[in-house]
Order: C-alpha cells, then sequence, then structure tokens
C-alpha cells in the first residue's frame, strides 16, 4: 500500500512538471514585471531539494523494493550544524592539547625540583653524619668534666702540637667552667691556639679575658706581649703600642724574651720612642 501510494505521488508530480513545461511558451510570451524576489528564490531552492529528495526516493525504492520514509529536506541544515559541532570539537581538543602539554611541562619542573631536593637532602644528611662522627671523635667529646683533669688534657692536646684539639678542649673548658680558678689561663692558652690559623681577632678576645684583672702568673706577660702582636696584626697599631706600655709598666720584670719580643713588636707598629 505505501509503495503504491509513494508512486502515485511521483506521476502525480511528474504530471505538474510537464504541464509546467508545456505553459513556459505562453509564459515566455508575457513580459515579467519584476524578476524573482528573495522569497521565490528560496522557494525555488525548497523546491530544488524536494525534487533530488523525491529522485532518491524512487531509486531507492526501485533497487530495494522496500518502502521509503521521506525525511524532511534539511540535509544541508544538517551537513552544516555536524561541520560547525566538528570545528568546536577540534578547537576544545585544541585547548586541551595545550593545557596538556602546560600541565606535562609543569610536573617535569616538579619532578626535577623534587629530585634536586632528594639529592640535596642527601648530601646535607652525609654531611651532618660526618660532622656528628668528628664530634664523637673529636678530644672535645672525651674530655673531663672534672676542672683540673679537663684542664691537663686540653695542655696535654696543645703541648703535642694538637692546636686544632687544643682550640676545642680550651673553649669548652672556659664554657663549662667560667669562674675556675683556672679559667685565665685556659684563655691564655685558647688565644695561643687560635693565633696560630691566624684567627687573631678571636684571639685578642681570649688574652683580653686572661689579662682582664692583670693577674701575677709566669705567663700574664707573655699574654699582654701576644694581644699586643694580635692587634698588630688587625692593623691598630694605636691600641697596639698602649697594651707594650702596660707590659712594661705592669710586668717590669718579664723574662728577657718576653722584653725581645716586644721590643720588635714596638718596631713593628712604629710606637713613640
Amino acid at each position: 500500500m505505501i509503495r503504491t501510494m509513494t508512486l502515485r505521488r511521483y506521476v502525480a508530480s511528474t504530471a505538474l512538471a510537464l504541464m509546467l513545461g508545456a505553459a513556459t511558451p505562453s509564459l515566455a510570451q508575457t513580459p515579467m514585471p519584476d524578476p524573482l524576489d528573495a522569497r521565490d528564490a528560496r522557494r525555488l531552492d525548497r523546491m530544488e531539494q524536494v525534487v533530488r529528495e523525491l529522485r532518491a526516493i524512487v531509486y531507492q525504492g526501485r533497487d530495494t523494493g522496500k518502502p521509503v520514509v521521506v525525511q524532511p529536506a534539511e540535509t544541508d541544515y544538517l551537513i552544516q550544524e555536524l561541520g560547525r559541532r566538528v570545528s568546536d570539537l577540534e578547537q576544545a581538543l585544541t585547548r586541551i592539547n595545550g593545557q596538556l602539554e602546560t600541565t606535562t611541562y609543569e610536573l617535569d619542573q616538579v619532578r626535577r625540583r623534587s629530585e634536586a631536593l632528594q639529592a640535596e637532602n642527601k648530601a646535607l644528611a652525609e654531611r651532618l653524619g660526618a660532622m656528628e662522627q668528628q664530634a664523637a671523635e673529636s678530644p672535645a667529646a672525651n674530655l673531663s668534666t672534672d676542672p683540673q683533669e679537663a684542664f691537663r688534657q686540653a695542655k696535654a692536646l696543645i703541648d703535642g702540637g694538637d692546636y686544632d684539639g687544643a682550640e676545642e678542649a680550651f673553649a669548652v673548658f672556659v664554657g663549662r667552667h667560667p669562674d675556675h680558678a683556672r679559667a685565665p689561663e685556659a684563655h691564655y692558652w685558647l688565644g695561643k691556639a687560635l693565633a696560630v690559623r691566624n684567627a687573631h681577632a678571636e684571639a685578642a678576645g681570649a688574652y683580653i679575658e686572661a689579662i682582664r684583672d692583670w693577674p701575677k702568673t709566669s705567663w700574664a706577660p707573655d699574654a699582654v706581649l701576644e694581644l699586643a702582636r694580635s692587634l698588630v696584626a688587625l692593623k691598630r697599631t694605636t691600641q697596639a703600642c698602649q697594651t707594650l706600655g702596660e707590659l712594661n709598666r705592669r710586668y717590669p720584670n718579664a723574662s728577657t724574651g718576653v722584653k725581645n719580643r716586644a721590643a720588635a713588636a714596638r718596631t713593628q707598629a712604629k710606637c713613640a720612642a
């Protein structure tokens, strides 16, 4: 039944086309007042679309023998809409790819920074371990808590030429026992150890602590002289000359060796006669 109706519609359409063709000469003789307006042009396009669809329906029905369902003539619009959607999808994919590339780059940078931090932490851990091992092996780690024994241990280090160990040991001693009777002498020997490595500012500070009360001991004149020598090394010649003057005044009975070295220091500092 559907196929019969479809064929009837095709025959009617064909007859209408023949009639329009036969009437063409007479219409051509009739002058047209105006060309086709926009609405007529759209109607003509619509008719052409309908004819194309009818032709496709006829061919499909002839070839397959199956009923044909006529769809609205919106193929061009649908194609355009599909093209627009495909274009939108392509743009969205381009944006997503750009974002993925940026994210990948940022993740790579984070990974590199993380690896660098891990390497730095490993190096710091190794350095800390070495320092802890060195501290455990240093003489100060085994320094006695008894002041007299601790002083003896530190003095043995400096007598043996271990100035680094002596510096550490005497620094620990004066830190633990700042008010002990041997603390001034410990400062004196600490200054000696510091002077060996040319730490003249720290050595001067240690000597000042040693002679703060101008003690009447065998090492006191030498401590004053060493203070003056440290001041000369620091280019503080005025203070050095004043210290050498105090040496003569405070310790007139200093040993010949101390007096000779003091004279050399006075010449080096260009002290007034």
